[in-house]
């Protein structure tokens, strides 16, 4: 059996260690961590060599983000007896899948990443043309394709990075997973096809395997039952249209999270960087405070003047934390100007605050010893490190590497 298929349904998601995490990462990521956790085999990891290609010149902070990071994990409810934990760095499996990957992957499918360009655009301030940089989408399907992941959770726009792991996956399976007897038998049947028939069957199984366009292969089987070949030589070419190579990598697919819907203070995503997000443990005065500072609707000058829930950026808290009855009290209030702004708020104090208790709970005996949550990452770093070995065991002996 291929290692591709011992785990069919393993879900594989990492983080930069940007130290303490906010609510905005709750929301938008670990709330989905910790319901996957229930019911897969879940990978979750600390992506220190991807904070490197943007914070290259900083790296000492990553050993203390990454502890406060990953105590916000547990915090939030991710468990270590249901999913794995560990460092990316300290599996130098990693590295080599990326090497090796990189030797056949082309230079254009890095250059044309949505996000490569765009980033080196906005983030002036830093020197982005490196080859780390260039080569992180290739690091990151490294990261994916070595634990044979079939699932990777992850935001609308991040789709293409999951769709470039598919493509390099594909790549490597069909320049080194050939079966020799499949291959034999479809290169003497398609020697009988007319030569325009052959050339046709040739561009369509290249651009299935080698450009993703899987749907072309129906195309070539139509083609083929068309043919006027024998059943045998119809059933090899069938075989290798159809794959005809082992899986030695399996191809990701992609797991969509939900949109987060919990913005910044000011309206805005939220982020450290912007001055308007709430940590996972913030402290409970700090958390009122922030909150009965909210702007509002500018409309709203007096305590009498009517305003309206759209416009106000604590109406967007309402819609992630109140039920429905509460709403439609902050509605009818807001529009009649029958409640005021600190009114409005107070219900949305209560519940992050409600929401954080648990989490500051299951956080405190790792803040009391630290030492818990490098044990932790020891033992999930080690778990780890058995599956990548697996897989790389798997991919030297396809490219014949000495030492397989």
């Amino acid at each position: 059996m291929n290692c591709a298929d011992s785990f069919p349904e393993r879900v594989l998601s990492g983080m930069r260690p940007t130290g303490a995490l906010h609510l905005g990462h709750y929301h938008g990521a670990l709330k989905n961590w910790v319901q996957l956790q229930q019911d897969k085999p879940c990978y979750f990891f600390v992506a220190d060599w991807h904070a490197l290609t943007t914070h290259y010149e900083s790296p000492e902070v990553i050993a203390s983000h990454t502890q406060d990071m990953v105590i916000d994990w547990l915090a939030t409810g991710v468990d270590p007896d249901k999913a794995t934990l560990f460092v990316q760095s300290r599996l130098p499996e990693h590295a080599e899948l990326f090497l090796l990957l990189g030797m056949g992957t082309p230079l254009a499918w890095l250059e044309r990443v949505p996000t490569y360009k765009e980033q080196i655009s906005n983030l002036k301030d830093k020197d982005l043309l490196t080859y780390g940089f260039l080569g992180y989408p290739l690091l990151q399907a490294a990261d994916i394709l070595i634990y044979q992941a079939r699932w990777v959770p992850v935001g609308a726009d991040q789709v293409p990075h999951i769709e470039i792991s598919r493509e390099i996956a594909r790549r490597f399976n069909t320049l080194y997973g050939k079966d020799p007897d499949v291959e034999a038998k479809a290169r003497a049947a398609a020697g009988h096809l007319p030569d325009d028939e052959r050339q046709r069957l040739q561009a369509l199984r290249r651009a299935a395997d080698q450009e993703g366009q899987v749907e072309l292969r129906e195309q070539a089987h139509a083609l083929i039952s068309a043919s006027k070949l024998s059943r045998a030589d119809k059933d090899a070419l069938r075989a290798q249209v159809d794959g005809g190579r082992r899986t030695i990598l399996r191809e990701p697919e992609a797991l969509l999270t939900p949109e987060s819907r919990l913005p910044g203070l000011d309206g805005r995503k939220m982020s450290k960087s912007y001055g308007n997000s709430i940590a996972i443990r913030e402290e409970r005065a700090s958390v009122e405070h922030k909150i009965r500072r909210m702007p509002t609707d500018p409309a709203r000058v007096r305590r009498t003047d009517p305003g309206d829930p759209e416009k106000c950026p604590v109406w967007q808290f309402h819609l992630a934390y109140s039920d429905d009855a509460c709403r439609e009290w902050v509605r009818r209030g807001c529009t009649s100007a029958g409640i005021g702004c600190l009114e409005c708020k107070q219900p949305v104090i209560d519940a992050v605050l409600r929401e954080q208790q648990p989490m500051l709970e299951r956080a405190q005996p790792y803040v009391d010893n630290p030492a818990l949550v490098r044990d932790i990452l020891d033992a999930g770093t080690e778990r780890a490190r058995q599956t990548a070995r697996e897989t790389m065991r798997e991919v030297r002996d396809a490219m014949g590497l000495l030492g397989a």
